[in-house]
C-alpha cells in the first residue's frame, strides 16, 4: 500500500546546514513478493544508469566493508539480513533502536549499497551495487523525526562536527575499505578534515554527497553553498541526476561535485521493511560508494586517489566541455570504472599514468607531454662519475694556476733598494719613488739628489762625470745621510769661498737647510768640486736663492 509523501527537510544547526535528504521520499509498498518484484522493475533504470551488470561479471563486492556514517541501520529488514555490522553511536542522543523513527535515512542508504534482495536467489526487493559487501553502521546524526532530534539540533557546531570526526576515526580503526557519508555541513572543521586525512592515509576511499541546495535561485550557476566533507581534499563529492540523465534541479552545483549518480525517485528499503522512492544527493552518494566497494574488492591495495581517478575518468554522459559544476565529469559507470582501476593497478609499478586527455579532453590542438625516461641505477652511477670528473678537472686546473703564479713571482728579479727618501728621477721616470737606472738629460743628478723635503745639488764624488752615479744608478748606502741630505765635503774650495762663518751665504740666500750660497761650494766656473768631478756642462744653472 502506498503512503503519503514524507518530506525530510534541511535543518540549520548554529548556522551550519546539515543535509540528510532535501527531496521527498515516497513509500511504494511492503515487502510482499508481488510488490517486491515491482520494486525490482523500478530499480532497473538505476542499475542500468551506472552500468553495474558488466561489473557484476567480475565481482559483487565480497571482502569489502563500507562504513556508513548516518542515522543508523536496521539490519533486520529482508534485503539487509546478514549484511550489516553494528558500530558505535556518536550522535549524542539515546534514542532506542526499537523506536520507529530511529535509522530511517541510514537504512535507505544501506539497501542501495549492500542490499541483496530476498526470495529465491534474491530475485525480489532491492539489490545494492555491491550485494556481497558488508556495511558497518556508525550513527553520528539523527533523523528529523527522531525523539532526540531536538536535543541534537541545539548542540553547538563544534560538538556536532566533533561527533562526525569521532565517527570517521572509529571507522578508520575498523579497517574498512570505503566510508560513505550522505550528509553535509556548510562549515569546515579542522578535526573532521584531520580525521578524513587519516582515513585516506590508511587507504580508505571517502565519498560524500555534495548537497541539495541547487533549488535555491541564488545558488545556481556554480554558486551553491559548498558542502563538507564533500569539499575536503581527497573526498569524492557526488551530485544527482534524474532518469533522463539530466542534472537534478535540487543538486548543488559547485566545484565540490566530481561525479553524479541517480538521485531522483530511487527505490530503497526503509527501516520498517517498506520500499520508498527517495530523492537527493544522498542516494547518489550511496550508489557511488557501492561502485568504490566493487573496485576495492578486486584491487584491495589500490590507493584512494587512484580509485577516485578510476571513477572520474571512466564516466558516461560526460559534459560537453569535459566538466561542469552540476555533474562533475559525468555519471558513474561501474563497469568502465572497474576496467580503469585494473589499468591503473597494472601501471602503478611502471610509472605510466593516466593520460590527461581522458579527463580534460585534448584533440589535435593538445600539446603532447615531453617524454622523460626514468633513471636506472646504471645511469645514476654514470652521471655521478661524470660529475666527480668535472669537479676533479676544476680542482686540478685551479691548483696548477696557483702553482704557476707562485713560481713566476719567485723568479721575478727584485729591484734595488732605493733607500730612504728617494724622490722621482728625471722626466719620464714614472711615479713618485720609482727607480731610475738609465741615462737622462744632462744636468740631472742622481735620484738621491731629489728629496721629499727639498732638492739639493750633487755632492762631490757622486759618480762618473755624467753626473748620474754608479753603473747601477745608486751610491752605496753609506753615501747617504738619513733624510736624503749629503754631508759637506771639506775640499769644496778655500775657506774664503765659503761665505760668512759657518759656511753659509748671506742672510736670505740659503736653501731650505742653509747649505748653499751664491758664491760658495765650488769653483768659480761651476758647481763641481776642485778635484774635477764635474764641469760647467754637468749642472743646470741654479736660481740665485739656491732653491730648485
Amino acid at each position: 500500500m502506498l503512503r503519503p509523501v514524507a518530506c525530510l527537510r534541511r535543518r540549520a544547526l548554529a548556522g551550519v546546514l546539515v543535509v540528510l535528504l532535501a527531496a521527498p521520499a515516497v513509500a511504494v509498498g511492503t515487502a510482499s513478493a508481488a510488490q517486491a518484484d515491482a520494486v525490482r522493475q523500478q530499480e532497473l533504470w538505476v542499475l542500468n544508469a551506472i552500468h553495474v551488470a558488466g561489473a557484476w561479471q567480475r565481482t559483487h563486492g565480497s571482502g569489502v566493508t563500507v562504513a556508513l556514517i548516518d542515522s543508523g541501520v536496521n539490519g533486520h529488514v529482508s534485503d539487509l539480513t546478514g549484511s550489516v555490522l553494528t558500530g558505535r553511536d556518536f550522535s549524542g542522543v539515546s534514542t532506542p533502536v526499537t523506536d520507529p523513527n530511529w535509522g530511517i535515512h541510514g537504512t535507505w542508504m544501506a539497501s542501495l549499497i549492500v542490499g541483496h534482495g530476498h526470495a529465491a536467489g534474491g530475485s525480489s526487493g532491492i539489490t545494492g551495487v555491491a550485494p556481497a559487501a558488508k556495511v558497518l553502521s556508525i550513527r553520528a546524526v539523527t533523523d528529523q523525526g527522531d525523539p532526540g532530534y531536538r536535543k541534537y539540533q541545539h548542540e553547538s557546531e563544534s560538538r556536532v562536527q566533533g561527533h562526525l570526526a569521532a565517527a570517521i576515526r572509529y571507522a578508520t580503526s575498523q579497517h574498512v575499505g570505503v566510508i560513505s557519508m550522505s550528509l553535509g555541513y556548510q562549515g569546515a572543521s579542522l578535526p573532521v578534515r584531520e580525521a578524513v586525512s587519516r582515513a585516506l592515509a590508511r587507504g580508505i576511499v571517502v565519498i560524500a554527497s555534495s548537497g541539495n541546495s541547487g533549488g535555491n535561485p541564488n545558488a545556481r550557476h556554480g554558486n551553491a553553498p559548498y558542502s563538507f566533507p564533500a569539499d575536503y581534499p581527497g573526498v569524492l563529492g557526488v551530485g544527482a541526476v534524474a532518469q533522463t540523465a539530466l542534472p537534478a534541479g535540487f543538486s548543488s552545483d559547485n566545484l565540490s561535485v566530481q561525479v553524479a549518480a541517480p538521485g531522483v525517485r530511487v527505490p530503497a528499503q526503509g527501516r520498517d521493511g517498506q520500499y520508498w522512492l527517495v530523492s537527493g544527493t544522498s542516494p547518489a552518494c550511496a550508489l557511488t560508494a557501492g561502485v568504490a566497494a566493487l573496485i576495492k574488492s578486486v584491487h584491495p591495495t589500490l590507493a584512494p586517489a587512484l580509485v577516485l581517478q578510476a571513477i572520474t575518468a571512466s564516466t558516461s554522459n560526460k559534459p560537453h566541455d569535459g566538466y561542469d559544476e552540476q555533474v562533475g565529469f559525468g555519471t558513474v559507470d561501474a563497469t568502465a570504472a572497474l576496467k580503469m582501476a585494473g589499468r591503473l593497478s597494472r601501471d602503478g609499478g611502471t610509472g605510466h599514468g593516466l593520460v590527461a586527455t581522458a579527463q580534460f579532453g585534448g584533440g589535435a590542438a593538445a600539446v603532447p607531454a615531453v617524454p622523460v625516461t626514468p633513471r636506472g641505477k646504471s645511469q645514476l652511477v654514470t652521471e655521478s662519475i661524470a660529475a666527480l670528473l668535472c669537479v676533479a678537472i676544476v680542482l686540478v686546473t685551479a691548483f696548477r694556476l696557483i702553482v704557476t703564479r707562485r713560481a713566476a713571482a719567485a723568479v721575478m728579479p727584485a729591484g734595488p733598494d732605493p733607500g730612504p727618501g728617494v724622490g722621482p728621477g728625471p722626466p719620464g721616470a714614472g711615479a713618485l719613488g720609482a727607480a731610475w737606472t738609465g741615462p737622462g738629460p744632462a744636468g740631472y743628478g742622481a735620484p738621491a739628489d731629489h728629496h721629499l723635503a727639498g732638492r739639493y745639488p750633487a755632492q762631490p764624488g757622486y759618480g762618473p762625470p755624467d753626473g748620474y752615479g754608479t753603473a747601477a744608478g745608486r751610491q752605496p748606502p753609506e753615501a747617504y745621510r738619513p733624510g736624503g741630505n749629503h754631508p759637506p765635503r771639506p775640499p769644496f774650495g778655500p775657506p774664503s769661498d765659503s761665505g760668512p762663518p759657518g759656511g753659509n751665504g748671506p742672510p736670505g740666500s740659503n736653501s731650505l737647510d742653509g747649505q748653499t750660497s751664491p758664491g760658495g761650494y765650488g769653483s768659480p766656473a761651476g758647481y763641481g768640486p776642485p778635484d774635477g768631478r764635474g764641469s760647467p756642462a754637468d749642472e743646470d744653472t741654479w736660481p740665485s736663492s739656491g732653491q730648485w
